[in-house]
């Protein structure tokens, strides 16, 4: 990953945490559907951290959210 693209992956997180907590799910809920650690997940949402993500894990994300996987890649 390069510096160069870590204003998308924050993006991406906030949009996550915006998502996730839309559905009412907490960072634990969301981690534990999905199968991974919940700091993997505070990872992701943190704003001052640039985690990278594969897009299988975006697309699982959204599956759990129930949101279009596109939705997360709008910069607004």
């Amino acid at each position: 990953m390069t510096e160069e693209f870590s204003e998308y992956y924050i993006n991406i997180g906030l949009k996550v945490s915006y998502f996730r907590k839309k559905a009412g799910l907490t960072q634990e809920q969301l981690a534990e559907r999905m199968g991974v650690a919940t700091s993997f997940i505070g990872q992701i949402e943190a704003p001052n951290i640039v985690k990278a993500i594969s897009l299988d894990t975006l697309f699982r994300i959204a599956k759990v959210l129930d949101v279009m996987p596109y939705k997360f890649l709008i910069m607004d």
